[in-house]
């Protein structure tokens, strides 16, 4: 029904119109008495065979929404329904921005894709934590975090360690997101100096909490094999919790989509099937060449049962969704939890 009947409407819209219209949509829904439950009945798989255990925290099952989707917190509630296992709320920054000009959000239909440019807009810390004071305790809520635009280049960790001490009892895990395309002030977020530096600062914090959240590092899957070792020495060095495989891309390669319409588009970070091999090539690489040391939460270009467990196939412990869960509907997550079960990947 959705993809013969309801997405075909939606499509008609702008993106992000449509976005938000869902949004409505979906709160509206959920305050009608026993809609809750009959969701939750369509969609919910609930087996212990689904259960994961990761950095200290026990997952329901090992599918969930990535960050972007709900930037502010806003229906994570709600979607809980729908049968994740975790949620992923941000990026969160400290002061709220409107983010890229629009239009900012496009949808690639021949390729299964979306490119967009958002720019971490969101509603600021304060506004986040309102609507985290409203949580049901449904599934696990991680904290994707980031730092304004316009804040200098000296101020960075200041950003990290403002969002994460005020989220710190809102959240079981922290995402720092230092690989957006979308922000063009990120190039010293790529310093593998700097990188621990921050790392170093928020675990001094974390520390001194009287229980600790794990932290994550989001990265690029743009990234190349030395880039990726890199990558594994740092969450060595740092005993980071784990990584999240992986962001947008800018990669325009092998795209259905006609050049020309990709040069009206413009720049921006491509989600979706374009990256789907590319992200699972990095978990892969990830996943054997630190011997597993950490573990892996995948993300991009999950549109089908299968594509779910080829990510976890590669070295992946949980996965996300996001532009999937736009293509494909609501069912994809039933479906990607029936698949597990009944595969050699079940607990």
């Amino acid at each position: 029904m959705y993809k013969s009947i309801i997405r075909p409407i939606l499509f008609k819209f702008d993106p992000e119109v449509v976005h938000y219209f869902t949004f409505d949509a979906i709160k509206l829904l959920c305050k009608i008495p026993g809609i809750p439950f009959l969701i939750r009945r369509l969609f919910q798989v609930n087996h212990p065979g689904l259960e994961r255990e990761l950095f200290g925290l026990r997952f329901k099952n090992p599918v969930g929404l990535a960050a972007g989707f709900d930037k502010n917190a806003l229906l994570y509630n709600e979607l809980a329904n729908f049968g994740f296992g975790f949620i992923e709320i941000g990026t969160v920054t400290p002061k709220p921005q409107e983010g890229n000009p629009k239009k900012r959000l496009f949808r690639l239909q021949s390729d299964k894709g979306i490119i967009n440019r958002m720019g971490f807009n969101n509603a600021g810390l304060e506004a986040a934590i309102v609507q985290l004071k409203k949580n049901k305790k449904q599934l696990i809520i991680g904290g994707n975090i980031g730092k304004n635009t316009q804040t200098p280049t000296e101020a960075y960790t200041a950003d990290y360690l403002e969002c994460f001490k005020a989220l710190h009892p809102y959240v079981d895990y922290f995402v720092l997101n230092v690989s957006c395309p979308n922000v063009g002030s990120h190039a010293k977020l790529n310093d593998k100096d700097y990188l621990e530096e921050l790392i170093k600062a928020v675990q001094d914090l974390n520390a001194t909490f009287t229980k600790s959240k794990p932290i994550l590092l989001k990265i690029a899957p743009d990234l190349n094999d030395t880039q990726l070792d890199e990558i594994i020495e740092l969450v060595s060095a740092t005993k980071l919790e784990g990584v999240i495989a992986s962001n947008t891309s800018t990669s325009r390669e092998n795209l259905k989509t006609d050049v020309e319409r990709l040069e009206a588009i413009g720049n921006g970070g491509v989600s979706g099937q374009p990256i789907k091999e590319k992200s699972t090539q990095v978990i892969k690489y990830l996943s054997e060449k630190s011997h597993k040391a950490f573990p892996i939460i995948g993300v991009g270009g999950i549109h089908s049962a299968q594509d779910a467990l080829e990510k976890i196939a590669a070295g992946a412990d949980l996965v996300q969704i996001y532009t999937g869960f736009i293509y494909e509907g609501p069912t994809l997550v039933k479906r990607i939890n029936k698949a597990i079960l009944k595969s050699s990947f079940k607990n």
